[in-house]
């Protein structure tokens, strides 16, 4: 109790003495005058920045792009008049750099004459980005340069989403142009789809005509047979004929010593007609066998005709195919004028015969084959022309199939004639036997006339050797026809080939132009399925935004330094209380050294109080500041102010004026290391093992949890380090009045600085 009535004592002294209270009382807002003052002038500096004035220089020329007008130096200015960011004058080149030589500016932002053009290039092979050029006055203020720069980064940001947006604006203008043509392309697709349908159908049916005109052929060549027997019968009739007629001829000049050699003759004679009749029939089944053959080979043209007007594109294999053809029925057409030719021949030899109305009809029929073989042999030669240029058009090979049509048709037509004109020839050889006959019944009547007959017998053997010449021309003619069916049916086949052949390509091609269309139409709808909207637009152009999670968000620049600046206050509060108050002096006299002890911690502890209670409530209730909990911000103020307050108690007390000077270091290395103001990482490393174990480390680390993070726990666990550190220092300051003050001394209350 003695020593608590030494404090009282103490005090009452000092109130009483106005040369120690008014010192005291000014030291004891030296806190609030550090850090309250300080916090103030800088509580919120960035909430400013629209009284910066920064000057914009405009030099953008503009662009043309997509034929649009693009002024996006223009654009950038009337973005910049909306916001606040800073105080923007816009002002010429000239009076931007006289107002940064001035310091009217802390800084320069400068658009130049190619920006916009520049910024046109973002899809050229080498684009030229755009640039803003900017000069912070660091000379004139260092922070409002750094605090340009950050905002010179904003303003490239949306300068770049403004160019992105027109780009973005075009491109999808461009998806759209896409999608239309991918549709128009899919559609496109499909009509080849369905064009391929028909062309395979028509593709099956030109199959199916080729394998009957392949079928005609075979059978036209198996019907050349019988006509080529006709054809070796007849010239051996003919040859028969020849020996007959020279019999005759003999028998005739005979005739008057030997009647018996003119019947045998004319017996013979008759054996000739019935052969010559025969090889007729012959030939007549050999025709008709021709005949059905090329009506068949007509149904094959008529249908390769359809086929073809089906189809839109050809084969080389039909083309060769055709060419053999062709050939084939040139060797027809040679054949058919030769048994013609042949005919003709025969009657000219034979006058008799040349007046036989049968025999002129089956020339006339013979030359209408030949006529027909011809135009046969030049529809062939069409079609080939017509096969040759299938890749030039549709209509020439639709041209050449129905010239071919046609030839066949006229064959068609000529092998009908032949037969007519076969019937004919066998209806008049078989009158011609029976005319035999009736040669052979009327000898008897006929003798008076054998001298005329004797001549006309040497006629009939001439006829008979002509007969026999053209009847081996008609044989020779026949085989080469043969010969050519063959070489046509092989034709046939190879075409009836290439046409299954033609028929695969197809199918592919139809499978391919049906997974076309189905790919086309995906793609037109999943292109359509993007469109151009206004958000859609900013989208692309800002695809990224930012958002902040402000739950540790500290509001302002002077919440942040609150921490530090509490704490630098409390401390510097701490020192200077060490020049007003007496760190070792008593107004009582004979007190003992724990009491002098008990009564100085007792002052410092009540200017302790004070200082925090009055600082915190400046912070709090001037400044408004807003803390997890203001009881407990009461609280740790003023156990860090205490802790201070030892520690340069027991510092002055042992040492003086060398303790204030280490004290001094102390604030400077506590400046340096607490994380204040950086972060602790970035200070040299010889630094960093300081900060766990100076004071003010802990008083800032507790005051943000306090302030921002809620993070009660460790606020408890610096206070308890602080507290130790009190106890520590305060035990040494005891320990330094145990020593030292064991003899009382009487002190006036004049402030001391011993």
């Amino acid at each position: 109790m003695k020593s608590i009535a030494v404090f009282f004592k103490d005090l009452a002294a000092a109130v009483k003495n106005p040369k120690v209270l008014i010192p005291v009382i000014a030291v004891m807002f030296i806190p609030i005058l550090y850090s309250g003052v300080y916090l103030a002038a800088f509580w919120d500096p960035y909430g400013h920045l629209d009284q910066l004035p920064v000057a914009v220089v405009n030099k953008d020329k503009g662009a043309e792009f997509k034929g649009k007008q693009l002024h996006i130096g223009d654009d950038l200015v009337d973005e910049l008049k909306k916001g606040k960011d800073f105080d923007w004058e816009f002002v010429s080149e000239k009076e931007a750099e006289q107002g940064i030589k001035d310091n009217r500016y802390y800084m320069k932002i400068t658009i130049p004459e190619d920006f916009s053009s520049k910024a046109t290039t973002l899809m050229d092979e080498n684009p030229q980005p755009a640039s803003i050029e900017y000069e912070p006055n660091g000379d004139y203020n260092f922070v409002a340069s750094q605090i340009g720069n950050t905002a010179v980064k904003d303003i490239k940001s949306k300068v770049s989403a403004k160019v992105t947006e027109s780009y973005t604006d075009s491109l999808l203008d461009n998806f759209t142009d896409v999608s239309d043509g991918l549709a128009e392309a899919g559609e496109g697709a499909g009509k080849l789809h369905n064009g391929t349908n028909d062309l395979d159908e028509g593709a099956v049916k030109l199959k199916e005509n080729l394998g009957k005109l392949a079928a005609g052929t075979l059978e036209a060549k198996d019907g050349m047979g019988p006509l080529a027997k006709g054809a070796s019968d007849l010239t051996k009739g003919v040859g028969d004929l020849e020996g007959g007629a020279k019999q005759l001829a003999g028998g005739l000049s005979q005739l008057s010593s030997a009647q018996g050699q003119l019947t045998a003759g004319a017996v013979s004679t008759q054996k000739g007609g019935e052969q010559l009749y025969q090889g007729l029939q012959s030939s007549l089944k050999g025709a008709q066998d021709l005949n059905a053959g090329l009506k068949s080979a007509d149904e094959g043209a008529a249908g390769l005709e359809s086929g073809l007007k089906a189809s839109e594109k050809g084969s080389s294999d039909l083309a060769s195919g055709l060419e053999s053809s062709a050939g084939s029925a040139q060797k027809v057409a040679d054949g058919a004028k030769g048994v013609a030719d042949g005919l003709q021949q025969l009657a000219k030899a034979s006058p008799e015969l040349a007046a036989n109305p049968e025999l002129q009809k089956l020339i006339a029929a013979s030359q209408a084959v030949a006529d027909g073989s011809a135009q046969l042999a030049q529809g062939q030669q069409q079609l080939v022309s017509g096969a040759n240029s299938l890749h030039d058009g549709q209509k020439k090979l639709a041209s050449g199939a129905a010239q071919l049509h046609s030839g066949t048709q006229q064959l068609t037509a000529g092998s009908g004639q032949l037969v007519q004109g076969q019937q004919q020839l066998v209806a008049g050889a078989s009158k011609l036997n029976a005319g035999q006959q009736q040669l052979t019944a009327g000898l008897q009547t006929f003798g008076q006339k054998l001298s005329e007959a004797a001549g006309g017998s040497q006629s009939l053997v001439g006829g008979a050797q002509q007969l026999l010449a053209g009847s081996s021309q008609l044989q020779g003619g026949v085989n080469k026809l043969a010969s050519g069916l063959g070489t046509l049916a092989d034709g046939s086949q190879q075409l009836n080939n290439g046409a299954g052949d033609l028929k695969s390509g197809i199918s592919k091609l139809e499978d391919g132009s049906k997974e076309l269309q189905t790919k086309l139409t995906d793609a037109a709808d999943k292109t359509s399925e993007l469109k151009k909207t206004d958000a859609l637009v900013e989208m692309f152009a800002s695809p990224v935004d930012t958002k902040e999670i402000d739950d540790r968000k500290v509001p302002n620049y002077g919440t942040g330094l609150t921490p530090y600046f509490m704490s630098l206050g409390l401390f510097v509060g701490a020192l200077i209380s060490t020049l007003v108050i007496s760190l070792k002096g008593t107004t009582v006299p004979g007190a003992s050294g724990f009491s002098r002890f008990v009564s100085r911690s007792l002052s410092f502890a009540g200017m302790s109080l004070f200082q925090s209670v009055v600082a915190a409530a400046i912070i709090l209730y001037g400044l408004g500041l807003e803390v997890r909990s203001v009881p407990l911000f009461f609280l740790f103020s003023f156990i860090t102010s205490l802790t201070f307050m030892f520690i340069v108690q027991a510092f002055v007390t042992w040492l003086d004026m060398p303790g204030r000077f280490l004290i001094i270091i102390l604030l400077i290395l506590q400046l340096a290391t607490s994380a204040g103001t950086f972060p602790l990482e970035l200070i040299p490393d010889w630094l960093k093992p300081l900060n766990p174990w100076l004071p003010m480390s802990h008083s800032v680390l507790g005051y943000k949890a306090i302030i921002a993070s809620g993070d009660f726990d460790l606020v408890w666990k610096q206070a308890g380090i602080l507290g130790i550190d009190a106890v520590i220092f305060l035990a040494l300051t005891l320990v330094y009045f145990l020593i030292k003050g064991r003899k009382a001394k009487e002190v006036s209350a004049e402030p001391q600085t011993a």
